[in-house]
């Protein structure tokens, strides 16, 4: 990858993809799947350097995290916990040989099954795990260690798992505080710390207890809270600390990093749907793709899609369709698979479980399809160097 190219880091269930579009953002071209095939959950990289991670695993394989320094040609493991596959070949010595196993203790055992997701903040990476856990390495992914503050938190027995599992599958960094992190956990809410991780605060509170009024869904705002079931999450450019998320049921927006939440559902078609995504520089704009209902089919309504774009902080949304089918469409987007550039227009980039891979080169006003046919599509990033 050369100095201003841009590429695609895709995580799937077959294992980690790259669509590169060089300089110009045209001529895609795909390469994998990368990282021997493992489930990737979610795939980050440092624009600065080019590195690049690969998180992932199952019951199978165990978890871990993958590394790449020369573009995604070569990728070393470091492998964090067993799976089935370990408990073969410790049983059985030809298998063992025929996959290159080695019998050696991993450094969190069985305790979860899964990376879920990765954060790149001021230089420490992160990676958030099913059961949800929160892991920090300070040598760029060989190691980590967990963070136990959160797992100790006061609620962490009031924990409810989503359809999905109890997993921390968002991580929020502030680029010019190390020391501030927002987290989200399905289901047990948003999560920040202001002191590097050595306390956590639980961040759910609505602005307005009146907005859990005419909520009927188990998911939805009760308590005078927004409901647990976090879908994903996103920080505004700025020093406001301005947040957007994605609930199970809902839109929300918070002016105050997370300690109130307003709702910014009304206009869109649903409460329903996983991404959310900011304006690299402008904190009122805003997209996000709902879907028809968690238990009525999870596409998008009416069969179209569209990709759903409001400039004032949510205020007025409207539906941008241009590109996208209009029939018969019936994928999903998952919580992790809508990513952006930083270009000028900004570059919106989204994937789906049927293994499409749609992008915007007009900040989301129409779209076209770049890649096709890949496996089921769990993440979306961007890598645009510098």
């Amino acid at each position: 990858m050369r100095s201003g190219d841009l590429t695609i880091l895709i995580g799937t269930t077959k294992g980690a993809f790259l669509v590169a579009g060089g300089r110009e953002r045209t001529g895609w071209t795909v390469k994998g799947p990368c990282c021997d095939g493992w489930p990737i959950n979610h795939v980050i990289g440092d624009p600065e350097t080019g590195r690049l991670w690969a998180g992932g695993g199952g019951d199978w394989n165990g978890a871990g995290v993958w590394r790449s320094s020369d573009g995604g040609d070569s990728w070393d493991l470091s492998k964090l916990t067993k799976g089935k596959i370990d408990d073969w070949a410790a049983m059985d010595p030809d298998f063992a040989k025929m996959i290159g196993w080695i019998d050696k203790p991993l450094p969190f055992t069985d305790t979860f099954s899964q990376i879920w997701s990765l954060g790149l903040s001021n230089g420490t990476l992160y990676a958030g795990t099913k059961p949800a856990m929160l892991l920090k390495s300070a040598d760029n992914g060989v190691t980590f260690e967990n963070l136990e503050s959160l797992q100790n938190h006061p609620s962490a027995e009031s924990w409810n798992p989503g359809a999905a599992g109890l997993v921390l599958h968002t991580i929020v960094g502030d680029p010019k505080n190390p020391e501030k992190l927002w987290i989200g956990i399905s289901a047990a809410g948003v999560f920040a710390t202001e002191d590097g991780g050595a306390s956590w605060e639980r961040r759910n509170r609505l602005s307005n207890a009146a907005a859990c009024e005419g909520h009927a869904h188990p998911a939805g705002p009760k308590d005078g809270e927004t409901g647990h079931c976090v879908h994903n999450m996103m920080r505004a450019p700025g020093d406001a600390d301005l947040l957007y998320q994605q609930n199970h049921h809902g839109v929300w927006r918070s002016a105050d990093g997370g300690r109130s939440w307003d709702s910014i559902n009304d206009g869109l078609p649903s409460t329903f749907g996983f991404p959310i995504r900011v304006h690299p520089r402008d904190p009122q704009t805003v997209w996000t793709f709902p879907l028809n209902g968690d238990a009525a089919g999870r596409f998008p309504p009416d069969a179209a899609a569209a990709v759903w774009k409001s400039s004032d902080g949510g205020q007025n949304w409207q539906a941008k369709r241009e590109g996208l089918p209009q029939e018969a469409c019936f994928f999903t987007v998952l919580r992790q698979a809508m990513a952006g550039d930083e270009r000028d227009p900004a570059g919106l980039y989204f994937g789906t479980n049927s293994g499409s891979l749609f992008a915007s080169f007009d900040e989301g006003e129409s779209w076209e399809e770049i890649a096709r046919h890949l496996p089921t599509i769990l993440s979306v990033e961007v890598l645009d160097r510098i």
